[in-house]
């Protein structure tokens, strides 16, 4: 199914774990998806994340593929093999933890591990319908994780339920305690995004159903959110792999989107870094007078890999993920169908280090709709 990108054997535990291949893994080459990286040297050491899934008795079956460099959002990999979107095979995997969310989809893991800059866990996770989280910013570690600097970048986990994405949370993050109930009913508020009508209807819909009522409320840093995030992961992008883009061996997507990453300027990031310190203020306003934010986590349904080609092209699909990678809050991304049955998602949002609530939140939200 190209998920996969090194067998593993590590770890002899009841939960079987597969990393994807942006992670160190002692004695194993960490390729990020890219030929250019092939002839890297073997990790000398694991990332802190591995080494705690080993501490927990898990067994790490597999690496799993991406999308090259982490730096795209379809999944599409033409060295090492796009992963086939287990239940929805005609559609884009989502990336760039295409493999990861694959995995998972399939049955092969119990959890995985992704990462998320601009929307890399919960898009694959919307698309591949399963749950996905990225934590709060710099709450799991990501030393081991490439590239090595990034200030957006999150370790998250992949799972086919909110309970099993609190058992990977235990395990990687160990100052994550699990709510064992809500004491209230959650006060939650619908964000007003741009989004096609059917994706809308799906979600609001599921939520009638569910007898939940939200609040409408409005985000005016929103989109200038998005174009920021954007701006931040060219430049960090540009600094870690520009190297790369003089050795031929990069794909024409990711190499195309590194030349132009390197057109970022200082003063750019430097507004960036304005409007993410706009964005966040705003959004912390919004979860003091609300327990969380309710959003679609696609702005449509993903495309069929055959019309994805050009990455750019689709680079609007992360609209309503990137923003929060720019603020730091974690979100969630809970799976849903339309009624014609094609892949959607939940997204919520919650406070700051409020990782355990927010999960408490899902399965609030899981079960009101069963």
């Amino acid at each position: 199914m190209n998920i996969v990108v090194q067998e593993v054997q590590k770890g002899t535990g009841a939960l079987k774990v597969m990393v994807k291949d942006s992670i160190d893994i002692q004695g194993m080459k960490t390729m990020a998806g890219s030929q250019a990286l092939m002839n890297t040297p073997a990790a000398t050491q694991n990332a802190e994340v591995v080494d705690r899934i080993l501490a927990a008795d898990c067994q790490i079956t597999a690496k799993t593929n991406l999308h090259e460099l982490a730096f795209g959002i379809t999944g599409i990999n033409h060295h090492f093999g796009t992963a086939i979107n287990p239940k929805y095979p005609e559609l884009i995997p989502g990336g760039s933890s295409s493999g990861s969310a694959a995995a998972v989809a399939a049955g092969l893991a119990d959890f995985t591990l992704g990462t998320d800059t601009g929307g890399s866990i919960r898009m694959p996770a919307a698309c591949c319908g399963v749950y996905g989280l990225k934590p709060t910013f710099d709450r799991v570690s990501r030393q081991g994780v490439h590239p090595a600097v990034s200030s957006l970048d999150c370790v998250g986990p992949f799972a086919m339920s909110v309970n099993m994405i609190e058992t990977a949370m235990q395990i990687i993050d160990p100052s994550f305690h699990p709510l064992t109930d809500l004491a209230q009913a959650p006060k939650l508020a619908w964000l007003d995004v741009s989004a096609d009508a059917v994706v809308i209807e799906s979600i609001q819909n599921y939520l009638a159903k569910a007898n939940l009522t939200l609040t409408k409320v409005k985000s005016k840093w929103f989109d200038p959110a998005f174009e920021a995030g954007m701006q931040i992961i060219n430049y960090e992008n540009w600094q870690a792999y520009a190297a790369l883009t003089e050795t031929g061996l990069v794909g024409a997507d990711v190499n195309g989107r590194l030349l132009k990453a390197a057109q970022t300027t200082m003063d750019q990031v430097q507004q960036a870094e304005q409007i993410k310190a706009n964005f966040k203020a705003e959004i912390d306003a919004l979860l003091a007078q609300f327990d969380a934010l309710i959003l679609p986590t696609l702005p449509q349904i993903p495309p069929k890999v055959s019309e994805a080609e050009n990455t750019v092209a689709f680079l609007n699909l992360t609209s309503l993920v990137r923003p929060f990678n720019l603020s730091g809050h974690p979100a969630i991304s809970i799976p849903l169908e339309t009624a014609s049955g094609l892949p959607i998602g939940l997204q919520i949002v919650a406070k700051q280090n409020a990782d355990e609530y927010l999960c408490a939140i899902a399965k609030y939200i899981v079960q009101a709709g069963q």
